[in-house]
């Protein structure tokens, strides 16, 4: 395990996951009488993002899709979602209204959703398996952290700063976004 690899995947990772920038969607569905079973709703999320991670290459051969074109398409997912933690847009995230929201839509699609499905799949055309599952286990434990202490990390850092948090993930995504985009079109018209 490369721990520099393991660094680099674990904050792509957490970018995308955006589990502090959520922390407003959380206690919104805790607001609305909602139960969430932190425990669950990681479990829920190391499933889902383990399974894409080991059947999701083999799902994109039976459509005959490569894994640079396909790391070209995460990239334009991971920048969309970059610009919406800019801008404040939702693009891809929704909150319906349900009574149990630890699976749906807390582990999917907030957590393990199209954008950090797309981005596992593209860091998978960047660096190796294991630093991958070490990257997503890092965060399992950071997400399961957070859902259980929601409301105390929101009173601490208010709306203010988990605005901040997200704008500044924003850009960092927008420069991932852009440099995997580059590498990957560089390998396409190389061959």
């Amino acid at each position: 395990m490369d721990l520099k690899e393991l660094i680099s995947v674990t904050l792509i990772l957490f970018s995308v996951i955006d589990i502090l920038g959520n922390i407003p969607v959380v206690i919104s569905l805790k607001q609305q009488g909602n139960k969430i079973h932190s425990g669950k709703a990681t479990l829920a999320s190391a499933l889902i993002m383990i399974l894409f991670l080991i059947v999701g290459e083999k799902l994109l051969k039976l459509f005959g899709v490569d894994i640079q074109s396909f790391a070209i398409a995460g990239a334009l997912v991971i920048f969309l979602i970059g610009l919406e933690m800019i801008l404040g847009r939702d693009i891809f995230k929704s909150s319906p209204n349900m009574k149990s929201v630890s699976v749906f839509p807390l582990a999917f699609p907030l957590i393990a959703g199209a954008g950090t499905l797309t981005t596992i799949l593209t860091l998978k055309s960047e660096y190796q398996v294991t630093n991958i599952i070490g990257g997503i286990i890092v965060n399992l434990i950071i997400i399961y952290g957070v859902l259980k202490s929601s409301g105390w990390i929101q009173k601490k850092i208010g709306n203010q700063g988990v605005e901040i948090l997200r704008k500044v993930f924003g850009i960092i995504l927008l420069a991932i976004a852009i440099k995997i985009a580059k590498e990957n079109l560089l390998f396409i018209f190389n061959e």
